[in-house]
């Protein structure tokens, strides 16, 4: 998939790391920012008004939690 996926995260979410394996499963690349290490990230995230993980970034899509509808059909709107 030539569009980036980008995975808002922290090493011990577990919601987080569902959004991974979800995406591992089904072939698709992403990136994974650790709000725990990366300040710019982490303030932008703030600025978004985002207050936890995961946030998952799908072309304009922003979809907090693991919502797999709403990962479907971003992904889906993606091909």
């Amino acid at each position: 998939m030539a569009t980036r996926v980008i995975v808002y995260s922290t090493p011990t979410c577990p919601y987080c790391n569902l959004v991974k394996e979800y995406l591992e499963e089904n072939d698709v690349d992403f990136s994974v920012i650790d709000v725990t290490v990366d300040q710019e990230a982490r303030e932008e995230f703030i600025r978004k008004g985002y207050r936890g993980v995961p946030v998952t970034v799908i072309g304009t899509e922003e979809i907090t939690g693991f919502d797999v509808s709403r990962l479907e059909k971003a992904l889906a709107e993606l091909q």
